[in-house]
């Protein structure tokens, strides 16, 4: 999955901006109803990746089957994976992860 490709995938989600919140080029994904990110994407020593929030489990099951996820970069290791778009990990994948991030972190309908 290419930088432009992730761009464009995220932004396909429902109720979703981008924005740039620190002082380099990391670009947040964000939910526009709570505004809570549900992936970082970030340039870091040369090279592209995402953080996506996940289920602890899952997040070790994942780390466990891809050499290109690892805990977190500057996140909560247990609920947040650091994914790298130039590895083993397919796109089907990716998109599946981005997916559950983007259902963890979404706006809960108060009762």
């Amino acid at each position: 999955m290419t930088e432009d490709e992730l761009k464009h995938y995220c932004l396909s989600l429902p109720m979703v901006y981008s924005d740039q919140p620190f002082h380099d080029d990391t670009v947040a994904f964000r939910h526009t109803a709570n505004h809570k990110t549900f992936v970082f994407m970030i340039h870091a020593h040369g090279r592209l990746h995402i953080n996506l929030k996940c289920e602890p489990l899952r997040a070790q099951l994942l780390r466990d089957s891809y050499t290109g996820v690892e805990p977190g970069y500057h996140m909560n290791k247990q609920h947040w994976n650091s994914v790298f778009l130039d590895t083993d990990v397919p796109d089907f994948e990716i998109k599946n992860m981005i997916d559950a991030s983007h259902e963890l972190t979404r706006p809960r309908i108060k009762l």
